[in-house]
């Protein structure tokens, strides 16, 4: 299978789709909540999906099995966001319950936890593979050192929109580090995006405040942010948002270039192709959609589900 799509969300069903022709071509059951996130392994091997609290890992390429391979036990609320290490030994994620896991799949229990001291809406891993990066409800960004085990900065962005947390503060939505490490992104739920220089983001500034290189608003005031992504090539980055859009933004100007608007309601989850010329949005109004950036177009819609699609996954990698 050269081009794995996955989506989920509220119906306990995982779809896998025939991406060309927008065909479902296989239905998992995942019974015991929605479905919060979706990630596949760099080998297209498997296909993790996060829910409340649990993690279940399924085989991709057994279609006879059903069920999920390894249940990963440790959270003890909504698991919001999750990924791979490059060699597919180890899985992250963030929960609600306030807490950064990493897990060796050899085992059913994590490996390493971190406080992050609020709720977790959003993790990153660092392409050097050593740095995990947190987003959560209080505001905060943290960096977790993998080797020593510690959190070696906690960055709270100057945000102008009304507070969201007791700490007044705003909630960090979505976290982001580009593939050639020059780009960590956060974006707070009232679509304000911020970006930094991930190597001086590791450094102590003497009690000095870490400054963005760049912050600006992705939507209009009042409508939510709800992801975003940096592309593989590092040169787009997309957010989605409660305004029904997805936009993407020159990850070198900061300005917007597309308006990706043919949802009818909320867009929660947008995915790039390996090449970064393709999109996949996740929405409220049941279906996802597959866009040609190149023209900013949707070329292709998935739409068997039930309830809100609010995750995707794709890997269309030739490798």
């Amino acid at each position: 299978m050269s081009v794995i799509l996955a989506t989920a969300g509220q119906d306990d069903k995982i779809r896998f789709w025939e991406a060309p022709s927008g065909i479902c071509s296989r239905v998992l059951h995942y019974a015991d909540s929605q479905v919060n996130c979706l990630e596949i392994t760099t080998d297209k091997q498997y296909l993790a999906a996060g829910g409340n609290p649990h993690i279940r890992l399924f085989e991709i390429n057994n279609s006879s099995n059903q069920n999920p391979i390894l249940s990963l036990e440790g959270h003890t609320g909504n698991v919001t966001s999750l990924g791979f290490q490059r060699n597919g030994r180890y899985l992250y994620s963030g929960s609600e319950d306030g807490t950064v896991k990493l897990w060796d799949l050899r085992s059913p229990t994590y490996s390493r936890s971190f406080d992050s001291k609020g709720p977790v809406n959003s993790v990153a891993l660092h392409p050097n593979q050593a740095e995990i990066i947190s987003g959560d409800q209080n505001g905060s960004i943290k960096i977790f050192d993998l080797g020593s085990s510690k959190c070696i900065n906690d960055i709270v962005p100057d945000s102008h929109a009304s507070s969201t947390s007791a700490q007044g503060r705003v909630a960090i939505q979505s976290v982001d580090v580009s593939d050639d490490a020059r780009t960590l992104i956060a974006a707070n739920n009232h679509a304000e995006v911020f970006a930094w220089n991930p190597s001086e983001a590791t450094m102590k500034h003497n009690g000095e405040p870490f400054r963005p290189v760049a912050k600006f608003r992705a939507h209009q005031l009042g409508a939510y942010l709800l992801h975003a992504k940096i592309s593989p090539d590092c040169r787009h980055l997309v957010t989605t948002s409660s305004d029904k859009t997805a936009r993407i933004f020159d990850t070198t100007t900061w300005q917007l270039t597309q308006t990706l608007s043919q949802h009818k309601k909320w867009v929660w989850d947008a995915v790039f192709s390996a090449d970064s010329s393709y999109l996949v949005t996740a929405s409220s109004d049941r279906s996802s959609l597959l866009w040609n950036l190149r023209t900013g177009t949707p070329v292709r819609q998935y739409s068997d589900h039930d309830y809100a699609v609010t995750c995707v996954a794709l890997n269309d990698s030739s490798t």
